[in-house]
Order: structure tokens, then sequence, then C-alpha cells
């Protein structure tokens, strides 16, 4: 039994006014049926360093349906552990049961749900359980609503103050058991101007290699998630530092030398920190591209319809409406392929080659194709000469907010930028002058270029359950 530091609500600088008032209405109702409620994770150390917390989650001793009990906005998620997701229109608070860590020959059984799942991730704890079940020590720390203090059990407020990452327990165990604990610490030390601990430094040095069997799917996204952190030059150059590419992305170990590799990310950050949160436009292709044309890495286009290994004369079998359109592709929607293939009769659903390869990661066609497309839109952008027919006909497309974005970020042209902003204002603001005006404003109506074309329809045409004859045919 470890007893924690308990700092008094007079003697730190977390006030409720910073917190989610949402976040706020779940506490309050936990502590309201005698439940303990925490502020957890993140939220507090962001609080205590006097940042704006990306997220607010709460721990507490009150099991998920139990949650659930109280709050008829909550859904219950997760295999292997559940979580309560307690959601307030487009926000969901996080609600998570206090557990622990147990051996793997302890056998457990918990009956949180109906039935009872044996499991040992799911296997509930007390407050100090949970905390010493957490990767670094900065992220135990807890915030008590009941007496609005501030609860440390793994010595987290010193190495705050301190600015170190440490591990909470051996760092060689703990990287075992989660190799992409490495990237997060060298991600919390680069976007908190922190030093990591040595102990961490000498067991990334021994096992930087285990990276290579974290799931490339989490990988993926803990990538994006450095990209939006305004962060992304400084963590890259720390990863590359530690070697913690080379198993994953080697095309990024190699060029960490490649001064435009850095003058992109560095460019991106200086988007990012514009704005307090991150902003919807900032999307995986924007960020793909940052991260890859520098170093020489761009989307291939989509391969033609009769590209099929080992079936040759595929296009001939497609039947005419299937056949690719590539001029049409960027009004395509994301992730959707215009040509089909159809082999033998029949819709060929092998899974497609990827458009490009990072390393180990899997890049969506989607988004590598999307890529491609905003890319190719930039001299277009460029061109402030043309008509405001065909600029409408530029903002219907598909990839053009992803277009303008890059150009922001990476175009170097601030006044092209603020041109199209106001051109995009002033569309927004002209009057309507009846539904075919606004449906061709939109760049929807049936004479636009950009927009879809009615089907005509044929006259004397089939009938349902009839011959498809005029009565006067009979």
């Amino acid at each position: 039994m470890v007893e924690p530091v308990i700092v008094p609500r007079e003697a730190h600088v977390i006030s409720r006014s910073q917190i989610d008032p949402d976040a706020l209405k779940v506490l309050y109702r936990l502590r309201d049926f005698n439940y303990t409620a925490y502020l957890v994770g993140g939220g507090v150390r962001d609080l205590l360093l006097g940042r704006t917390p990306k997220d607010f989650d709460v721990g507490t001793d009150a099991h998920p349906y139990q949650i659930k009990k109280l709050f008829r906005n909550c859904w219950i998620i997760g295999r292997r552990f559940r979580l309560a997701h307690v959601r307030f229109g487009p926000k969901t608070i996080e609600v998570a049961t206090f557990r622990r860590n147990l051996p793997n020959d302890e056998p457990v059984e918990d009956a949180s749900g109906p039935g009872g799942v044996v499991s040992h991730e799911n296997t509930f704890g007390t407050p100090e359980e949970d905390a010493f079940r957490r990767d670094f020590t900065i992220n135990a720390l807890f915030y008590d609503i009941a007496t609005f203090s501030v609860i440390d059990y793994v010595g987290g407020l010193d190495d705050l103050q301190r600015g170190i990452i440490r591990c909470i327990g051996d760092p060689y165990e703990r990287f075992q058991e989660d190799p992409v604990r490495m990237l997060r610490a060298v991600a919390f030390a680069a976007r908190l101007g922190f030093t990591l601990d040595p102990p961490i430094v000498a067991a990334m040095a021994d096992q930087r290699q285990l990276m290579g069997q974290a799931s490339p799917a989490r990988l993926i996204e803990e990538y994006y998630k450095i990209l939006r952190s305004g962060a992304a030059a400084a963590t890259f150059r720390l990863m590359a530092q530690h070697g913690l590419l080379e198993a994953v992305t080697p095309e990024l170990q190699r060029h960490a030398a490649h001064q435009p590799l850095w003058a992109s990310l560095e460019a991106l950050d200086s988007y990012r920190k514009r704005y307090v949160e991150i902003p919807p436009h900032l999307t995986n292709p924007v960020l793909l591209g940052s991260l890859l044309l520098p170093i020489g890495l761009m989307p291939k286009p989509a391969p033609p319809a009769a590209a099929v290994e080992g079936v040759p004369g595929a296009e001939a079998d497609m039947p005419p409406d299937e056949v690719a359109d590539e001029s049409a592709s960027e009004d395509a929607p994301r992730g959707q392929a215009r040509g089909r293939l159809w082999v033998q009769g029949r819709r060929d659903r092998r899974p497609k080659p990827p458009l490009l390869k990072f390393g180990t990661l899997p890049v969506a066609r989607g988004d590598s194709e999307r890529l491609r497309q905003l890319l190719s839109m930039q001299g277009r952008l460029r061109d402030l000469e043309a008509s405001p027919r065909a600029r409408r006909t530029l903002m219907s497309r598909g990839p053009f907010e992803d277009a303008l974005t890059w150009m922001a970020i990476h175009g170097g042209s601030q006044d092209v930028v603020e041109h199209w902003k106001g051109f995009i204002e002033a569309v927004r603001l002209e009057p309507s002058e009846g539904p075919e005006a606004s449906s061709a404003g939109d760049g929807q109506g049936p004479d636009h270029p950009g927009g879809p074309r009615r089907r005509r329809r044929r006259r004397g045409g089939r009938r349902r359950g009839g011959t498809g004859r005029r009565p006067d045919q009979t």
C-alpha cells in the first residue's frame, strides 16, 4: 500500500472553470450516487501545466453497467476492457472503471456484464492499482471532484516540475508489453519540451526493433496524431535520433538529414498552431503528403481496369457503364474506385494493391488517391484569371478543400488562398433566384460540368408487372 501525495485545492492551479462542463456533469452524477469519481490522465497533466486539454477522461469505481444505469446517453464499448462512453452531441466523455494488472497465470472471473466474461484485461481494481498500471508518471495523476484535490501515487508531480518523462516500473518490461510506448514517450517529450529519463533512453536503444512488431494500423494512427499535434518536426527528429523509425518507416530514417523533410513538417506545425483545437480540414491526405512528398514518395495513379494480374483482357468483360473514367475521378467519393473489374461476368472482389507503400504502415487507397488529386489541382488554384463558372466548377470537386488547405500550408502563396476565401464567401452571400439558380450555383445543376447529369426517361419504357407496351399497342 502506497501512501499518496494529496495536494489540496489551495496548493494547485486546477479550477473547475477549466474543466469541460459535460465532464463535470459526469463527475458530479457519479459522486452524487456515492461512487468515487476522478478526472484522470492527460487532462490533469495539461491543466497543471497551464495547457488546454485535448479531452477529459473520467475514472471511477463504478462498473460499466452501473455507469450505464446512471446515464441514458451512455454506450458500453470494448472487448478486452469495457469502457463507458457518455455522449453529449458530437462530444464523448470516456468513463473507465479503475483496473489493475494481473499476472498471466492468475485466473479471474469478471461479472461486469450479462453472463460474466473471463479476461485478464477486464479486471477491476483500486485507484492506486489503476495509477501503477499506467505508462508514465505524468499521466497517472488524479483530480478528485469530491475534495478538489490532486492525488499522486507515483511521483508524477515531481516529474512535472522537473520536466522528465519517466516510466512507471521497469522500462524494459513496459516496452516489451507495448512497444508503442517508446513512440509515446518521445512524442510527450517533444510536445511538452521535457527530457527522457536515462533508463527510458537505455531501454529504447536495446528494444527499438520491437517497434516492428507493433500493430501497423495502430502505428499509422499514432503517426497521424503526431502530425496533428503541432510538434511533428520535433517528434520525428527525436524518433530518428533514437532509431525508432528504422523498423517501421526506414524511408524516414534514411532521410533524417534531409532538410526539405523538416521544412515541410515545420510548415505543418506552424499552420496547426494557428488553431486552439485540431481543425477538421487537416485531413489524412494533407498530413500524409506533408510527410512523404519531401522524401520523394508519391502515390501512383490508380491502374487501368485491364491491369488485373493474371486476367488478360479483363476490360473487355466489363459492362460499358463500368469502365473507369480517369477525368472524372476527382468527383468520386473518397475511397470509391470508378472502374470496377469484371472477370468472366462477375465482379472481381480480390484485394486491390496499395497505391502507395510506406514502410510497414498501411496507407488507405482513398487517402493516397485523394493526395494525388489535391496535388493535381494546385495549378488550377493558382489560375486567378479563370472565369467565375470555372472557379465554381473547381469548388464542386471533392478534393477542393484539401487542395486549398495544402496551398495554405505548402503553397507559399497566401494571396491565392485569400483570393479563394473571398470568392467562396461571395458565392455564399449571393442571393438565390430560385431552385434552378441555387442548384447551378452549387455545381449541381443539370447543365453544370461538375454536377450529375439527369437520366433521360424513356418513353414507353418497361412497366412493372407489364409487357412494356403502351395500352394502345395491345
